[in-house]
């Protein structure tokens, strides 16, 4: 029985990884359980059997199969599977790693979780020290977990990565590296099966791949479900434009666009790329200008990651001063990295936009308490991702939502 202890599928999260890994986990078991009731609840009466003796028989066949002598808990009571490995990460002072699996995980199926983005400050050594962690000492984090899980026999590895990291570094303007690429070779080496990740910067990185598969999830559907909530979808009492924050998000926009059927604006920028743009006040951004009609609707704008955010404050102030009612930006990736934060903050007192919608795909406790700001939950998303490929079952509609998308639009 795939849905009650011992289970095949295995949890390890990463320092940085552990809060979103938590969080999954909670609606695995969720899941599980229900999944578990509802196969108890028609097979029992399918095989006109109770509903206790079902539950019995259950953990008596885990129990024959188990390799160990007999499992744990109650005969008559459904046994709750335990997804996290007991992991030890050790921190060095020389800023090496050590990963090291206290459980046994041989012959399982492993989720590997780390968030690159974190850069809260962690517990680390046991409690000992406290460290903010940089994106390449996650990613090397994350290689030396990689590297434990397959020496343990690992039946199988999957990241499961809400960032791809590097994923800006896809394409060659010059004497440069494909560092996105780069990385996908290096997890193939490692045994790698399978990434699931949110959103990522660019298509070419799936064609970097030669075995492992590459699951990109989205957000809209959750993202929609906010901005329902805060606009009138129906245009009775308020219109709504969508627009595209440069030529890039063309396509995420006209997918917001024809999925809600509203207009597509787009904003065309003009930049000096000879200024490395190092904070929102200091973009490369010379001139903006406007191909539609924002006066008196509401704009609404989607990008897949936010930095520095000077380019979507630019892009924020412009559609206020063509006459936007409400600007509205969703960001699938929150990175609000240097002084972001406070600059939102300034931009948000002048009334230069409404609300920011994003997601916990990036642990950031201080954006959290900005009242702009609005954090929607991917978390269920990746655990009904992780399940189904687990169970060896299709993910077409989470990965194409466009069918619970309209079925949200057509509800409200």
């Amino acid at each position: 029985m795939p849905y009650t202890n011992p289970t095949n599928l295995a949890v390890v999260a990463c320092p940085g990884g552990e809060s979103f890994a938590d969080e999954v986990i909670v609606h695995l078991r969720q899941m599980y359980k229900h999944r578990y009731n509802l196969k108890r609840d028609v097979i029992s009466k399918h095989y006109e059997m109770e509903r206790a003796e079902y539950i019995k028989s259950v953990n008596f066949h885990n129990d024959i199969i188990s390799s160990d002598i007999c499992g744990k808990g109650a005969i008559d009571k459904y046994r709750a599977p335990h997804f996290k490995v007991d992991t030890e990460f050790t921190y060095f002072m020389n800023g090496e790693f050590k990963t090291e699996i206290k459980d046994c995980i041989r012959g399982k199926d492993v989720y590997i979780f780390q968030d690159v983005e974190n850069h809260q400050e962690l517990s680390l050594n046991g409690g000992k020290n406290k460290i903010a962690l940089s994106v390449n000492d996650h990613v090397m984090s994350m290689l030396v977990t990689i590297d434990a899980v397959r020496q343990a026999g690992a039946g199988s590895i999957t990241l499961v990565l809400p960032v791809y990291p590097y994923s800006r570094q896809h394409k060659k303007k010059g004497r440069e590296g494909l560092t996105a690429s780069l990385l996908g070779h290096v997890y193939e080496q490692l045994s790698v099966n399978r990434i699931i990740t949110l959103d990522i910067h660019s298509r070419e990185i799936e064609n970097a791949f030669s075995k492992a598969h590459i699951e990109n999830l989205h957000a809209s559907y959750q993202i929609i479900r906010e901005l329902a909530k805060l606009v009138d979808l129906t245009g009775k009492t308020e219109d709504i434009v969508i627009v595209s924050p440069d030529t890039g998000a063309v396509d995420r926009n006209k997918f917001y666009s024809s999925g809600l059927n509203k207009p597509l604006a787009m904003l065309y920028k003009e930049r000096d790329y000879s200024v490395v743009t190092q904070n929102a006040k200091s973009t490369n951004i010379k001139s903006v200008k406007l191909l539609g009609d924002v006066k008196g609707k509401v704009a609404f704008l989607a990008d897949d990651m936010l930095g520095t955010g000077g380019t979507m404050l630019k892009a924020m102030e412009f559609l206020k001063e063509q006459g936007a009612t409400k600007v509205i930006c969703a960001i699938s990736l929150p990175f609000f990295t240097g002084n972001a934060i406070e600059q939102f903050d300034e931009a948000y007192k002048k009334g230069l936009f409404y609300r920011v919608i994003g997601t916990n795909s990036v642990f950031h406790k201080k954006l959290l308490d900005c009242e702009w700001y609005i954090n929607t939950d991917v978390s269920g998303l990746f655990a009904n991702v992780i399940t189904r490929v687990h169970h060896r079952q299709s993910l077409s509609d989470l990965l194409d939502n466009r069918t619970i998308i309209d079925k949200l639009v057509k509800r409200d």
